[in-house]
């Protein structure tokens, strides 16, 4: 990274938004710095489930591979009874692959790991965060933003992007509300090494009448996770021995011993949405703008997708599109914040009951879209897929009779144009690649055609971040060309 105090964008975070933030722009080439305030990265394991839409992401990034090879599947969870009887129930119930939706079910890894895989990523593009740098202080004007740290730099942007947290320095400075609730009582994660328990269920013990313990084999180490209610002590509790005693009154066992306890924190149950999204040239993404209930996996993986969102538009704006672009970030984002909040705490609720952490579909993110968004162009073509709808996946191949799914078409930092036994009315142009079904993707298998409904005749203009701008015949052509030339293109 460059030792220049001058840049386009100011990553103010390394977790998991501020990474994925960080690579988006990394391979757009544009100019940027990411700090964090800690002096070393997080080793704990605070998010663990990363859900298929994510997985999609992940894939465009360049970082499934390593993380998939790294995690591994959720196993059952065990209920135990006060008899020591249990259930066992599968934690994604239903969640098949196909080929619309190539990853069905969340992927386990423990967050040190994501992030250490995000950071391998960012490497490989030639940068990488700034440690033990801590904002003092934000100024900015029309122009930009200026950053002063705690060791009396200044760091001037042309935006900032705050991705601190839940205590986010960024939120505080810009005076927004985070209005929400605190739901009674406190709860504590530790990461963990134990004997007595086997690594092929989530084993979970009580209710909440009863003060529910549970513990989570975490997939890619030797660690299990303990969950459940704080005790009474907080994180003082939260030794080997003070844990082995909580565990010993709340299953009613002696034989599971924790060995060590390598990360652990108390935490309120907290669900807080940011009023705003934006201040002039400064923006919240991830945990500064939402937090959540950990049920679920939704916290992690929400914050993943608002980095996502936010990349390419800092891109474009960065190089020709409207300023006006920025706005559609808080626009498209602050609503599905909202309504995964709502789903947290649901299963929040639910967790704490013999139905255990059981997840439906909902929680896998994959029909989030922005179906009302100002850039979603709703033209009536289709009855199958609106804009603003995800983009599916079809597998089929290439001309050669290699096998090719769109999402390798889709894969990069482009917008794309399907076409549909249709020639293309777009000129050519940077940024834009247009891919012929039929002759680039072959849909022998009709694949294509079954998830867009696609007639005769149909394009299909596809977003960076993998999400449906157009359905549109030939005769569209102005419209579409007015779209791009809104977006930069």
């Amino acid at each position: 990274m460059t030792d220049s105090l001058t840049t386009d964008v100011l990553i103010c975070g390394a977790g998991p938004a501020g990474l994925t933030l960080a690579i988006d722009l990394a391979r757009r080439g544009v100019a940027f710095r990411l700090i964090d305030k800690a002096e070393r990265p997080f080793q704990g394991s605070r998010g663990k489930g990363i859900q298929p839409r994510s997985l999609e992401v992940f894939e465009d990034l360049g970082v499934l591979a390593p993380m998939r090879a790294a995690g591994g599947p959720y196993p059952p969870v065990r209920n135990y009874g006060p008899d020591g009887t249990f259930e066992e129930t599968a934690i994604g119930e239903g969640a098949t692959p196909s080929p619309a939706e190539p990853y069905a079910a969340p992927l386990m890894l423990p967050q040190f790991l994501t992030e250490t895989i995000l950071r391998q990523r960012l490497a490989e593009l030639d940068h990488a965060p700034e440690y033990g740098a801590e904002l003092a202080g934000i100024d900015q004007d029309a122009e930009g933003v200026t950053a002063t740290l705690t060791d009396g730099r200044a760091i001037h942007a042309r935006w900032l992007v705050g991705a601190d947290g839940g205590r986010s320095f960024v939120r505080h400075a810009l005076n927004i509300d985070f209005p929400g609730k605190t739901m009674p009582g406190q709860a504590m994660v530790a990461d963990t090494r134990l004997t007595g328990l086997s690594r092929e269920a989530w084993h979970v013990f009580g209710t909440r009448e009863t003060a529910q313990v549970s513990f989570c084999p975490l997939a890619g180490t030797d660690l299990f996770q303990i969950q459940g209610h704080a005790p009474a002590d907080g994180e003082a509790g939260l030794t080997p021995e003070g844990l082995n005693a909580l565990i010993r009154e709340r299953t009613g066992r002696d034989d599971i011993v924790v060995q060590a306890v390598f990360w652990a924190s108390v935490y309120g149950l907290n669900a807080r949405l940011a009023e705003r999204y934006r201040v002039g040239r400064v923006l919240l993404a991830g945990d500064a703008a939402h937090i959540h209930p950990p049920t679920g996996g939704q916290g992690l993986n929400t914050s993943i997708q608002d980095a996502y969102n936010l990349g390419w538009k800092l891109a474009a704006v960065l190089a020709r599109a409207p300023e006006r672009l920025i706005d559609t970030y808080e626009a498209e984002r602050r609503p599905i914040a909202a309504g995964v909040l709502g789903l947290s705490t649901d299963l929040l609720a639910k967790a704490m009951t013999r139905d255990g952490m059981k997840r439906g579909r909902e929680a896998r993110q994959l029909d989030l879209g922005y179906q009302g968004s100002t850039l979603s162009m709703d033209l009536g073509r289709t009855p199958t897929l609106s804009a603003g709808d995800r983009a599916p996946d079809a597998p089929g191949h290439d001309p050669s009779g290699a096998p090719l799914r769109l999402f390798e078409c889709l894969k990069g930092p482009h917008w794309t144009l399907l076409t549909y036994e249709a020639e293309t009315p777009l000129a050519p142009r940077d940024g834009l690649m247009v891919v012929r079904i039929g002759a680039d993707l072959i849909d022998d298998a009709r694949h294509f055609r079954g998830a867009y409904g696609a007639k005769a005749g149909d394009l299909f203009l596809i977003r960076p971040d993998g999400y449906l701008a157009a359905v549109a015949r030939a005769d569209d052509a102005p419209a579409l060309e007015a779209y791009l030339a809104n977006v930069g293109l």
